[in-house]
């Protein structure tokens, strides 16, 4: 079966790869109901139907009646309050072939009212009900319609290459090319609460749906949920009053456990230990932000296993700060399942919307944020996120070989470059690395040591730079010198790895000296100094400054 699907001309002019046609408006037949990568999202997806011709709708017509009336504004819809919003958003979810089982959050509701009819200035609400809400509703009504538009040109986005929505499985690499467009959409049904929940937990997925962070603001209130609303409201704002038209990528890296040639293996620790690629640069940043870092670096998500982590529920610590400075982060969490030991992900291009300032508790929108990064060829913003998630309550553990292989080959996976097609469309060839203590919040990670597993998975992933910010972290105070130190001797990868792994056996015999002062005597004492002045009182400090939570 077969839709028939008009081109406008400003859709090609888009896609700058897309093969002109001489007859622009002429009708272009499609296949969707049978693509593999519709068929393994669709479950994930609000319920649709697919018509006789093969097209998309929604399955009623009184879901279509609910969301038009919304789409209508406050004088014809009776939208003026939080309370009236979520009464129109149930009837909308009433409507739809549900299960039992996909219920929202006990406080919805309560969430909902408290936000647009408490917290929110008067008049701002009311501009927002006003103007945001209809447009968002018009978004969810032409969601059908987006998808079918998504899947008649994904795959001429990069020839040969996969790049339609599909559920990137475990240990299946991949890359999903989303227009901005269809992300505001599918937030936009995320807000309404549309997607089914019943089958995330079974694939390792994380709910999509917003009704627990509305929740929370009635149940479990705090500010920093408050401003988190904020970022989400603000995005909302922006692409109502003008629809962005680039695109966001979404990559599943896969560092193979079998010998294939044609992709990369699992390092194993001989690999490292043989290695001879020479360290790249590394510049230590004492002050600053990872997101602040120019244009032409991979900016290092410090994530959760599941991509996103806590951002639509009660977190807001590194990763879940980031996904609200750039809410199209977000839409990842309905497609990607958790990551495995030997998996990564990156994404590009995606928009950031807000300001802020504090970390967890001190969170706060601070107003709107104009993003002026560029675009490359395959019009993304020139931003690029890479999540790796650390390992988890690190502890005395993290020194054991098998842990320092598993963080190694982790950042390696989220460094390394898989694929080189794109590299040759982009030509982003000396893309560095930002970053910082990753996984040395709550998952207890030695900073010292994250910093040199880094470096040396960067460098064997011929990264050409990393730029390290500490946030004035004391462990890593001395960072700037020990790598001056380490260059000087002229160290290899390997030779870096090899210290590592016999610093970490000494640390299993319950030896207490930092692994600078392990390689460098002369700082054992300015090392202990600041190991008491971190125990006194790094605590709250690092809350304020935000390291991060993983």
């Amino acid at each position: 079966m077969c839709t028939l699907i008009y081109v406008q001309p400003s859709t090609i002019r888009a896609l700058k790869f897309l093969p002109q046609k001489s007859k622009p408006s002429a009708p272009i037949i499609i296949k969707m109901v049978n693509r593999a990568d519709f068929k393994s999202v669709l479950p994930f997806l609000p319920p649709l139907k697919s018509l006789t011709s093969g097209s998309l709708a929604w399955p009623n017509p009184q879901v279509t009646a609910a969301l038009e009336l919304v789409s209508q504004g406050p004088s014809r819809s009776r939208v003026d309050s939080g309370e009236r919003l979520y009464a129109a958003i149930s009837r909308v979810r009433g409507s739809l072939p549900l299960s039992a089982k996909d219920r929202l959050a006990k406080s919805t509701d309560k969430g909902f009212a408290k936000l647009f009819d408490e917290l929110l200035p008067k008049e701002e609400s009311r501009r927002w009900l006003e103007n945001v809400a209809p447009k968002m509703a018009d978004l969810v009504l032409r969601l059908p319609a987006l998808l079918e538009s998504h899947y008649r040109d994904c795959d001429n986005v990069v020839p040969g290459v996969s790049t339609g929505l599909r559920l990137l499985e475990p240990q299946q690499s991949g890359i999903v090319f989303l227009s901005q467009e269809l992300i505001a959409a599918l937030l936009s049904c995320s807000f309404f609460c549309l997607f089914p929940t019943v089958n995330r937990k079974a694939k390792r997925m994380r709910a999509i749906n917003m009704d627990q962070i509305f929740s929370s603001l009635h149940d479990s209130y705090h500010t920093k949920q408050e401003n988190k609303m904020k970022c989400i409201t603000h995005y909302f704002e922006r692409i109502c009053s003008s629809t962005p038209s680039n695109f966001v990528s979404f990559e599943r890296k896969v560092l193979s456990l079998e010998q294939n040639p044609s992709v990369v293996p699992l390092p194993s620790p001989e690999f490292w230990a043989n290695s001879v690629t020479p360290l790249c640069k590394f510049k230590v940043f004492p002050t600053g932000k990872i997101e602040h870092h120019p244009p032409g670096a991979s900016e290092v998500d410090f994530a959760d296993e599941f991509i996103g982590g806590l951002v639509l529920t009660k977190g807001c610590v590194q990763e879940e700060i980031r996904f609200m400075m750039n809410p199209e982060l977000i839409a990842s969490m309905l497609f990607m399942p958790s990551m495995s030991e030997n998996e990564a992900i990156e994404m590009v291009g995606a928009e950031r919307f807000s300001n802020y300032r504090g970390y967890n508790a001190s969170f706060q929108y601070t107003g709107d944020y104009i993003d002026r990064r560029g675009v490359d060829a395959l019009q993304r913003r020139m931003t690029r996120v890479v999540a790796i998630d650390a390992l988890r309550k690190a502890g005395t553990k993290q020194y054991q070989s098998q842990f320092l292989l598993r963080e190694v080959n982790k950042a390696f996976c989220g460094f390394l470059d898989h694929t080189e097609y794109l590299q040759q469309q982009v030509h982003e060839s000396n893309v560095g690395v930002a970053t910082g203590n990753w996984g040395c919040g709550i998952f207890g990670g030695d900073a010292q040591l994250k910093s040199m597993i880094q470096w040396v998975s960067a460098s064997q992933a011929s990264i050409p730079f990393v730029s390290y910010y500490t946030f004035g972290l004391d462990k890593v105070q001395n960072l700037d010198q020990v790598v001056e130190w380490i260059v000087s001797q002229k160290w290899t990868v390997g030779d870096l790895w090899k210290k590592l792994v016999d610093y970490g056996a000494q640390r299993e015999g319950r030896s207490k000296i930092g692994f600078f002062s392990y390689l460098m005597p002369s700082l054992k004492q300015v090392s202990a100094t600041s190991s008491k002045r971190s125990r006194s009182g790094s605590s709250a400090e690092e809350n304020s400054r935000g390291r991060g939570r993983k």
